[in-house]
C-alpha cells in the first residue's frame, strides 16, 4: 500500500538503535557522546547521516531512536526533525532483545501491520541509492511475515564481522535475489575468513534486519518468554498512566540477552538478502581509510598535523599539532586531555584501555 506523502509506504517503520558505547573510538568517544554522536566521517554525526538515509523513503513520523536515559540531550540534538515522541528511553541497559522488543511492543500498540527495520546508529554507507533500493527490497520480503536480514557482500577476507551462511535460492524481490539463512557465524580467524570469502557462501553480518512486528512478537513469545511477558506488563493498557514507572520498575529486571542469541540464531526460516553496497560498520580507528578521504600515501589526516615520510596512518588532532617521522600503519588520537597511540591492527583492543581506566577509577576520561 502506497500512502500519497512522496510514495512512501503506510505501515513501514525503523528503529534506530542508538545505545553503543562506542569505546574502541577512545579518546574522541566517551560516555555523553559515544561514536555515533560524532562526525568521524564528515558532515555530520553517524546518527544523523542514519537518519537522513532512512527519511528517504519513510516518513520521519515512523523513524523510532532507542538509547538509554543519558543520551537524550545528544539525540535530539543531532536529529532536530525527528519527532521527539519517537524517542524511546531505555531505564537500564539490558542488550539488543529486550531493547527491540520494547519498540516492537510499542509500535505492535500504534500500529498492528506494521513492517519495521532495525539500524545501527553508527554504521557508513557509501552509496545511499544503492542503499535505499535494497532497504525497499527487504521491507517488501518482510512483508511475507518472515525475518529478512541484509548481508554484504564482502571485499576482503575480514575478521571484525559476524558472517552469514546463505542456504539456497528462495526467489526475488525485483532485481534482489533472496537466499534461506544455513547459520550465523561469529567472528573467524584470519584463515577462516580467507575460506569464508572463497566459498562465495558467506556474506558480512549488517546487523539490520527486518519483520512485522507480530511475527517479532510471536517469536519473542518463544523463546524469550520472560521478556515478552515484562514486555506485556509495561504496554498493559490497564498501567498506562503508569507507563514510566512500569518501564522502570520491570524493564530493569530483564534478562540481558542480545536479538543474534535470544532471537536470530533460532528461528527458522530466515531469510537473507546480499547486498553489494560500500558499507563499513566504523568499527575501530582502523576502519577510517574506508570511509574518509587519505592523502597521496594512505593516511587519514584530520586537523593540525604534519606527517614525514608516514604511510598508511590515521592521525587526528583536536588540541595541539601533532608532528610525525617515519610512522607506519599507526593511529595517533590526540585530544585535550588524552593521547592514544596504537598499531592499526591492535586498535580492537583500543577497548582494554577504557577496561582498565574503569578500574583505575579515571571517571573523567571516559
Amino acid at each position: 500500500m502506497i500512502s500519497n506523502q512522496e510514495g512512501k509506504m503506510d505501515h513501514n517503520y525503523a528503529l534506530i538503535m542508538a545505545g553503543g558505547s562506542g569505546t574502541r573510538f577512545w579518546p574522541l568517544s566517551r560516555g555523553q557522546k559515544p561514536k555515533q554522536f560524532l562526525d568521524i566521517t564528515g558532515g555530520k554525526p553517524l546518527i544523523a547521516q542514519v537518519f537522513d538515509r532512512i527519511r528517504n523513503f519513510i516518513d520521519v513520523d515512523r523513524i523510532y531512536v532507542i538509547a538509554g536515559n543519558s543520551h537524550k540531550k545528544a539525540i535530539l540534538e543531532a536529529l532536530p526533525s525527528m519527532n521527539p515522541g519517537n524517542l524511546i528511553l531505555e531505564p537500564a541497559a539490558r542488550n539488543t532483545a529486550p531493547a527491540i522488543g520494547l519498540a516492537t511492543v510499542m509500535i505492535h500498540a500504534k500500529d498492528p501491520d506494521a513492517v519495521m527495520a532495525v539500524m545501527p546508529s553508527d554504521h557508513h554507507i557509501g552509496d545511499n541509492e544503492a542503499f535505499s533500493n535494497v532497504m525497499k527490497a527487504a521491507f517488501k520480503a518482510a512483508g511475507d511475515a518472515v525475518i529478512v536480514t541484509l548481508g554484504i557482500t564482502p571485499s576482503r577476507p575480514e575478521t571484525g564481522y559476524g558472517y552469514i551462511r546463505k542456504g539456497g535460492s528462495i526467489g526475488k524481490v525485483g532485481v534482489f535475489e533472496i537466499f534461506g539463512v544455513d547459520a550465523f557465524v561469529e567472528k573467524p580467524d584470519r584463515a577462516r575468513a580467507v575460506d569464508y570469502v572463497m566459498s562465495g557462501r558467506y556474506l558480512w553480518n549488517s546487523g539490520m534486519f527486518f519483520f512485522r512486528v507480530r511475527e517479532m512478537m510471536r517469536e519473542i513469545e518463544t523463546h524469550l518468554p520472560v521478556v515478552f511477558e515484562g514486555l506485556q506488563k509495561i504496554i498493559d493498557p490497564a498501567n498506562r498512566n503508569k507507563f514510566t514507572e512500569m518501564l522502570e520498575t520491570v524493564f530493569e529486571k530483564m534478562p540481558n540477552i542480545s536479538i543474534d542469541y535470544g532471537i536470530m540464531e533460532k528461528v527458522k526460516g530466515i531469510r537473507v538478502i546480499p547486498a553489494s553496497i560500500a558499507w563499513s560498520d566504523v568499527g575501530s580507528w582502523a576502519s577510517l581509510p574506508e570511509v574518509c578521504e587519505t592523502d597521496g600515501r594512505g593516511n587519514v589526516i584530520i586537523g593540525d598535523v604534519v606527517l614525514i615520510d608516514s604511510d598508511n596512518c590515521v592521525i587526528e588532532s583536536k588540541a595541539q599539532i601533532i608532528t610525525a617521522v617515519g610512522l607506519h600503519s599507526t593511529a595517533v588520537i590526540v585530544t585535550g586531555d588524552s593521547v592514544l597511540v596504537c598499531p592499526l591492527d591492535r586498535t580492537q583492543d583500543v577497548k582494554k584501555i577504557v577496561a582498565e581506566l574503569e578500574k583505575k577509577g579515571r571517571e573523567d576520561l571516559l
